[in-house]
């Protein structure tokens, strides 16, 4: 398969006595099919029965990742499928646009839930991860989130940060950044497969009940199980990950014991439709058939009581029909990231039954442009927080003469961080010899048009932590050949076999990745070369990465047992002082070409 870069995406454990299902061959069109006439409700007032059928709209999106301002680049943009088989790229997001078309969609829908899929938080733009965070839960708050579950990255800075999300209160270390304690989140994060080792329960709310007026909606939070293996083990240290579809099934009959029939299920966990547009139908060839990926999996095998999948971690946009273990089609839906897009479904309640008239819910993902006016209260609130972090944000730390990319499989933004890497490696020790980074850890790519006032080509520190937020540290590690051999070939092999995680690879490191074989075999071992000569199994290598590859993350084992440790500065900090060092206003930096790696395919 492409070894395309995936934002931090592991081999998932299935329990093996699950369900299995066929995937569904019904339609789209086939599930608004059938209801009653009076199937779209009456809400009900003075003098005046309810209806059997009430329509709920649910609202969602994913993966906000504390993009407060429009995202530059290909990260605020979208694709979309014209009439005649044309695409066209249009710029969306940025949360002041988002709350607008929110507030809309929502007029003249007295029973609207707006719900998220999961990291809405960490790998942040500096306006937000400067502050931990807390002017997207201020964001969130005014955008009358209702309930999101928690993601991978909800993690990043461990369950205590978390919980303070949740439940307010000043950063531990840093204080009160302005003189007004931080509240909180207004909504519920869920949490039902995350569980405290000792306790053996969940360490947040497993699910969330909405109810208006007789109606009643369940929402069950899980993230993807394999979270351990993309975060920082001090971000999960003390917790269990378990099964998503075992977790999400226990908790739908509790739910259906306190009569709550109508259920949703919120997934960190996604699929790979097959056409990259947001307007995509996946069902065109049958239910499903235009998606793959770990989702699949999971929406064949969770109960038939959860009536829709809102899911996520994968960035990518889709609306689809899974067929359930019972063999009828489901509603699966992403709506891509970073405030681009949102998912407006119709769930049309039975007051008669409780549950979902399922042959009747219907769903499409819309495009928060940027063409309609933005919402006051938010612009206040980015221009808050944006008044904060300026004395820091607004300082050049570079220059560029070009885009620096972070798309494909081996990107520009990759190769350059790899550079800065390996060039701090060397003012710590000049032994070292080259330096590794994964896919997952950049974030965003540099723009040479002006975002700001800084001027075109200017690289700001802001910019710089948009690309590299985790404040991960540079680590040095010996290796044998043999092991720097053996980490390139988990790329593509273990848990990273079905999604390649391919690692950005300093100057100087080569080799040949033949996506035409399978397995480890894609890396061809004779083609590995340091600075022209062969890799030596047997000689030793000093390689910089970052802190979360030195601990053998995203299934690289190998990098975590190196020897002779050597720990650095942050690699926000290491990406400063190269660009500062190798760059200037009349000198920019030229973007890497991108051509270390010789992809066959």
């Amino acid at each position: 398969m492409p070894a395309t870069t995936q934002p931090d995406r592991p081999r998932r454990r299935r329990t093996a006595a699950l369900l299995a299902a066929t995937v569904s061959l019904a339609t789209a069109g086939a599930l608004a099919a059938a209801l009653p006439a009076d199937a779209h409700g009456n809400p009900g007032g003075q003098g005046h029965k309810p209806s059997r059928y009430q329509d709920v709209q649910l609202l969602s999106f994913n993966d906000l990742h504390g993009n407060l301002e429009p995202p530059s680049g290909s990260s605020g943009r979208v694709t979309e499928l014209q009439a005649d088989g044309t695409t066209k790229t249009i710029d969306a997001g940025g949360v002041e646009y988002l709350a607008t078309h929110l507030r809309d969609a929502r007029k003249n829908n007295p029973y609207s839930i707006t719900a998220a899929g999961g990291d809405m938080v960490g790998a942040s733009p500096l306006i937000s991860g400067l502050f931990h965070d807390e002017p997207t839960i201020e964001a969130l708050n005014k955008l009358d989130l209702d309930v999101t579950s928690v993601g991978n990255h909800e993690f990043d800075e461990g369950a205590k940060e978390l919980a303070r999300l949740q439940n307010g209160g000043c950063h531990p270390t840093e204080g009160c950044y302005t003189d007004k304690k931080f509240k909180g989140a207004d909504f519920p994060y869920l949490a039902a497969n995350v569980l405290d080792e000792k306790t053996k329960k969940p360490i947040l709310k497993p699910y969330w009940v909405w109810k208006k007026n007789g109606v009643k909606v369940g929402f069950i939070g899980v993230t993807l199980e394999g979270t351990p293996g993309i975060v920082s083990a001090d971000g999960v240290k003390g917790l269990q990950f378990k099964d998503e579809v075992e977790t999400i099934n226990k908790y739908a009959k509790e739910l259906q014991k306190q009569g709550v029939k109508s259920i949703v299920a919120l997934i960190h966990e996604g699929g790979f439709p097959a056409s990259a547009s947001y307007n995509y139908d996946c069902d065109a060839s049958g239910g499903g058939s235009g998606i793959s990926g770990p989702i699949v999996d999971i929406a064949k095998n969770v109960t038939p009581a959860v009536d829709a999948l809102v899911t996520g971690h994968t960035h990518n946009a889709y609306v689809c029909t899974i067929n359930d273990p019972s063999g009828q089609p489901r509603m699966v839906t992403s709506a891509a990231s970073f405030g681009r897009l949102y998912t407006d479904t119709t769930l049309t309640y039975d007051r008669k039954t409780g549950d979902i008239a399922r042959t009747a819910v219907k769903s499409a993902n819309h495009v928060v442009t940027r063409t309609v006016p933005k919402a006051a209260d938010l612009t206040s609130l980015i221009g808050k927080w944006n008044t904060l972090a300026a004395p820091i944000g607004n300082r050049a730390i570079g220059y560029i003469s070009g885009d620096v990319n972070n798309t494909g499989t081996e990107s520009p933004m990759g190769d350059l961080i790899a550079d800065a890497q390996l060039a701090y490696g060397k003012k710590l020790d000049p032994e070292t010899d080259l330096a590794l980074m994964n896919p997952g850890g950049v974030r965003a790519g540099l723009t040479y048009k002006a975002t700001g006032a800084e001027g075109d080509g200017v690289v700001t520190y802001a910019e710089g932590f948009t690309v590299q937020p985790f404040a991960n540290t540079v680590n040095l590690q010996d290796f044998t050949g043999a092991q720097v051999i053996q980490a390139l070939k988990e790329q593509v092999s273990g848990t990273n076999t079905a999604a390649p995680k391919v690692l950005q690879v300093s100057s100087g490191l080569t080799y040949t990745l033949d996506l035409t074989k399978t397995g480890a075999d894609r890396v061809v071992t004779d083609s590995i070369k340091l600075n022209g000569s062969a890799i030596d199994p047997a000689a030793t290598y000093r390689v910089a990465t970052n802190s979360f590859l030195a601990g053998g993350g995203d299934g690289f084992t190998t990098l975590g047992q190196g020897t002779g440790d050597l720990v650095g500065t942050d690699d926000l900090t290491a990406l400063a002082d190269y660009l500062t060092a190798n760059s200037s206003a009349t000198g920019p930096l030229v973007p890497p070409a991108a051509n270390r790696i010789d992809i066959v395919q």
